[in-house]
């Protein structure tokens, strides 16, 4: 009778993410993986003979992660501050999440209309009463300056600044409403 696997599947993918967490995609490798295990290559072979089903399971798993973080906040504003702090807080799973190549190839305009973004549109729907199309409009230069600011910081681009940043967003909302508000 087989002995019954140490390392689960489950395991493997906690202990992927945790790996990313901490050293960043680049590392997650069998072999470092087997290593932050604590267990040979063999059970991660077994379970994952294709490396890319482990990577794209643990971004799904920091991807729930991210989401959870940043819907915490709420309103629009503090989504949007609590993306730029997630960046400053988990700069390695940011990067992987938004910066590993996944989203090569598409437009902002592709990457808000992906089911990824249906919670934050749905705030900003829900904020503003506005319609779908309204709510990308709005959200799309938005969030173009949002992912900036935290693609500075999670690349030591620039300093985290919660205060400096709150006042930029809100002149940019505001304009971006009056903008709207001028077209009607």
């Amino acid at each position: 009778m087989p002995r019954k696997p140490v390392t689960t599947r489950e395991a493997m993918i906690e202990g992927a993410f945790a790996l990313i967490r901490e050293q960043g995609h680049e590392a997650l490798t069998v072999r470092n993986l087997a290593a932050f295990l604590g267990c040979s290559t063999q059970p991660v072979m077994y379970q994952f003979p294709d490396t890319g089903v482990l990577k794209e399971l643990a971004y799904q798993k920091a991807d729930a992660f991210h989401s959870a973080y940043i819907l915490a906040g709420g309103d629009l504003l503090e989504i949007g501050i609590r993306y730029i702090r997630f960046a400053e807080e988990e700069p390695r799973l940011f990067r992987f999440l938004f910066q590993s190549g996944r989203f090569s190839g598409l437009s902002l305009e592709d990457l808000i209309r992906a089911p990824e973004a249906a919670d934050v549109l749905a705030a900003v729907r829900s904020e503003g009463e506005l319609t779908a199309e309204e709510a990308a409009a709005f959200f799309e230069p938005l969030a173009a300056v949002v992912h900036g600011y935290a693609s500075l910081i999670a690349n030591n681009g620039m300093k985290y600044d919660p205060d400096a940043i709150r006042k930029a967003l809100l002149m940019i909302a505001d304009g971006i409403g009056r903008g709207r508000n001028q077209n009607d």
